[in-house]
């Protein structure tokens, strides 16, 4: 739980409102207990005002030493508390990998 626990605590940088990082590399053609396939969801006031691929492009920065190394993959849904309250606090279903999966 190393990777999960280092984006988690660097994540805490936007000031979420809600934060939630699943390790989803299990549904992964990956060894078992790898840490490589992360969800992201997050809530923060940030993102006000801000266009989607810019949302994904403050991540990406404030995670781009674990993106050039260890973590192949994030799912990113990044929202503002407003967006978050229309959606009823629900995150979309991670699709199943076509890699070879379990």
């Amino acid at each position: 739980m190393k990777w999960q626990a280092l984006i988690e605590e660097k994540l805490q940088a936007l000031t979420p409102e809600y934060v939630q990082v699943e390790n989803e590399s299990h549904r992964h053609n990956v060894p078992e207990n790898s840490e490589t396939h992360f969800k992201v969801t997050l809530v923060s006031e940030r993102f006000e005002g801000m266009m989607p691929v810019k949302r994904h492009q403050q991540l990406y920065a404030l995670l781009a030493d674990e993106l050039s190394g260890p973590v192949h993959a994030l799912a990113l849904h990044l929202y503002t508390p407003l967006e978050w309250q229309a959606r009823g606090g629900e995150r979309p279903a991670s699709p199943d990998c076509r890699g070879g999966g379990q």
